[in-house]
């Protein structure tokens, strides 16, 4: 049960393979474990995908697939994992960040406006960045982590209670 849910949220191989971006990595999209789905590499997809949804970068999906490349995981689930972080959610996922940050590191939130503008990125890098940067790396390492253990314990009940529906098995 739990491959055929996580199947039916994972974006299409092909459409991946033909991906300009994703042609960067050239032959080693051959290696088979990117793109099969089992516990490990459904578990692994799951930490890569949601950690690098906190990153706050622009090309988080090229930092997903390096990453499950590296780490040998399913690697349209780590790519499409990343958009937990769109346009919509960035703005509240971000300011969470951020204020977590500023508690962690027990600083004065600043007060900010936002500007699509290079300035005020760099501007804003010494003032708002050690917070969010940080709040994002606590909150993407608590997602990654939770998102591993909740597909393992979640595959492995589905294995379990598939065996317990063989005729002739222990009840």
């Amino acid at each position: 049960m739990a491959r055929r849910v996580i199947k039916k949220m994972m974006p299409d191989h092909d459409k991946i393979r033909r991906s300009r971006a994703i042609k960067l990595f050239g032959s080693l999209l051959h290696d088979g474990n990117l793109w099969h789905l089992n516990r490990r590499s459904a578990s692994g997809a799951f930490a890569v995908g949601l950690f690098t949804a906190f990153i706050p970068v622009p090309f988080q999906m090229l930092l997903a697939a390096a990453a499950a490349i590296i780490f040998r995981v399913n690697l349209p689930l780590s790519v499409g994992l990343v958009w937990i972080s769109n346009p919509i959610t960035m703005p509240p996922l971000f300011y969470l960040c951020y204020r977590l940050g500023n508690w962690l590191l027990s600083a004065p939130p600043h007060p900010f406006t936002f500007e699509l503008s290079w300035e005020w990125l760099i501007g804003s890098i010494s003032t708002i960045g050690p917070a969010l940067i940080t709040g994002c790396l606590v909150l993407g390492t608590l997602a990654s982590v939770s998102g591993y253990l909740g597909i393992r314990l979640l595959w492995r009940q589905s294995v379990v209670k598939a065996w317990r529906r063989r005729p002739g098995a222990r009840r």
